[in-house]
Formats: structure tokens, sequence, C-alpha cells
């Protein structure tokens, strides 16, 4: 009996150790967090009922100042920047909008931008899912928009994002450091 009662006891403890999550390492927390902006803002919060739908939808990492000068010596002037940091910004038009003046097809696309002190071009290009501006092909641009720079009084710590409503349309605005930029999108 008291064999029995050992084995038991060793089955019991081996089958409680098998249960047990082997330990995975995850990596660290990411110093420029990936974040989602929709238009309209609340788009991704509508409740039943509510008749709310996406129209465009922003995926991008936001890279933080730490005390650095960014546009001009960080990212510089005339040189194609990902909007944004680690894969390329991702831009959703869940209908067909107009930007430039220029039909879009509703589809996903990649966000660049070429920043200059005083003006800088917005880059709609149609190669998706790349790690920064490394293997950027200019080939593949849908539109390129050129709109002004607007400075800041206070800096901003995070690269951000966000919509404001316009008359034909919203307008995307992005702000880092003391630059803040606007894309008329219509639609």
């Amino acid at each position: 009996m008291k064999h029995i009662f050992i084995v038991v006891f060793a089955l019991i403890c081996f089958s409680a150790k098998a249960q047990q999550a082997t330990e995975v390492k995850f990596p660290a927390a990411d110093p420029s967090p990936a974040d989602i902006v929709y238009f309209p803002l609340n788009a991704p919060k509508a409740k039943a009922g509510d008749l709310t739908k996406p129209i465009i939808k922003v995926v991008y990492s936001r890279p933080q100042k730490k005390g650095r000068d960014i546009f001009g010596v960080l990212e510089q002037y005339g040189t194609v920047w990902r909007f944004g940091a680690n894969e390329n910004t991702e831009i959703r038009f869940f209908k067909k909008v107009k930007i430039g003046g220029k039909k879009i097809k509703a589809g996903t696309y990649s966000l660049f931008a070429i920043p200059n002190k005083d003006t800088w071009t917005i880059i709609i290009n149609s190669e998706t899912d790349k790690w920064g501006a490394f293997s950027y092909n200019q080939a593949k641009d849908v539109i390129r928009v050129n709109v002004p720079v607007k400075t800041l009084a206070k800096p901003i710590e995070y690269f951000s994002l966000t919509f404001a409503p316009a008359t034909e349309g919203a307008n995307l605005i992005a702000g880092w450091d003391k630059t803040q930029v606007e894309l008329p999108i219509n639609f």
C-alpha cells in the first residue's frame, strides 16, 4: 500500500510539473509604441445601433523626441521618411477618396513624407509591409502632395496623428517636436 501511495504521489507531481508552461522570453516593450487613429475618431468605439463606420484608418509607430532636435537633424530635410518609426505607416481607405485632386481607390497604402523646413511632401505609396523607408520605391507612389509646415509654440514629445473634420472630408494632422502638417482628404 505504501508503494502505491508513493507511485500515485510521484505521478501527481510529474503531472503538475508537465502542466507548467514553458517560460517564454517576451521582447521588451518597444520604445516607439504602435498606435491606430481612425476617422471618424469614434469609429472603433461605436456601440450597437450606432451607424458610425470607419472611413480612414492609420496604423503607425510613435517615436519620441527624447530631447533631440527632430526635423532637419534626426530626420534630414529632403530625405524620404517612414512617417513614424519601425514599419512604414499604413493608411487604409474604406472607400474612394480624393487627395490633391487625384482619386484613390479604397484599399491599404503606405504613407511616407519628405520633410523640409517650410513644406513637406506627403507620399501615398502602394507598397506595404516594409520596414522603414529603406526599401521605399518611388515607382510605387500613388500620389505626392506638398503641404505647408506650421511651427508649434510647445514641442510634442511623441510623433502623433489625428484627424479633424473638414468641409469635404477630413484633414490628417501630424505633429512632432515643434512641427505640424495637415493632409486634406476629400470623400
